[in-house]
């Protein structure tokens, strides 16, 4: 690099940050797996789509919770995984919730 011809002034060179500990690609899809089987063992105990919802929602809190205590304290890309993994399945509850409520069935109560 050409030092400046110092008819603009140049300070120190700007400072590089990076992550101290980056969520890489692997860990993220073993997170994700994870929790697809996680909600999938959940899901496959429901009998009705009343038990499906609530312990589709119970399984996703509990992912969730999960995955803000390794974000904490462990991997952030297990957490990233789990996260968006349990976040799908609790999707795909509601939208079964929302087409019985549609349907004129609220199944919540």
């Amino acid at each position: 690099m050409r030092p400046p011809g110092g008819l603009i002034p140049s300070g120190p060179p700007r400072p590089v940050y990076r992550e101290p500990l980056p969520a890489r690609l692997g860990p993220a899809a073993a997170g994700a797996a994870s929790a697809a089987l996680w909600m999938l063992l959940f899901g496959l105990l429901a009998t009705t789509a009343r038990s499906y919802a609530w312990l589709t929602f119970g399984a996703g809190a509990a992912a969730w919770l999960c995955a803000a205590v390794l974000a904490r304290f462990g991997d952030r890309g297990v957490a990233v995984g789990i996260a968006v993994s349990a976040a799908v399945g609790v999707a795909v509850a509601a939208i079964v919730v929302t087409v019985r409520w549609v349907g004129g069935n609220w199944l919540l109560w």
